[in-house]
């Protein structure tokens, strides 16, 4: 079973790598609790997972409604979908995650996702 627990900061959505700044990159933390929070690319996030297998569901999930650029927008569109319906989890290592559902991502752990840049 995959190891969800930590920080994973969005690398690909649906093909297209994500390489913006980094306060407005996605991240997902998955808490041991099934809680989840993150940023989906201009808003905070936060709700609920579980994995029952290599499916990966998550809900309720709510957001802070915040307006930012159109790009930021968009990618924030794509994790929301993402999030509103079950996944496919795989790992092709232990510090990669393939979320493939509705849309496709990958993520790597990343404990300073989301830190504030110095």
């Amino acid at each position: 079973m995959v190891d969800l627990a930590g920080t994973w900061r969005f690398t690909a959505l649906e093909g297209a790598d994500i390489d913006g700044a980094q306060r407005a990159t996605p991240f997902l933390t998955f808490d041991g609790d099934g809680q989840v929070f993150g940023l989906a690319g201009v808003n905070r996030v936060r709700g609920t997972w579980r994995l029952d297998g290599q499916t990966l569901t998550f809900g309720p999930v709510v957001s802070t409604l915040m307006a930012g650029p159109p790009d930021a927008m968009t990618r924030e569109q794509q994790v929301l979908r993402l999030l509103g319906e079950p996944s496919t989890v795989s790992a092709p290592d232990g510090d990669t995650l393939e979320l493939t559902g509705i849309l496709h991502a990958r993520l790597v752990r990343d404990p300073h996702a989301g830190d504030e840049p110095t």
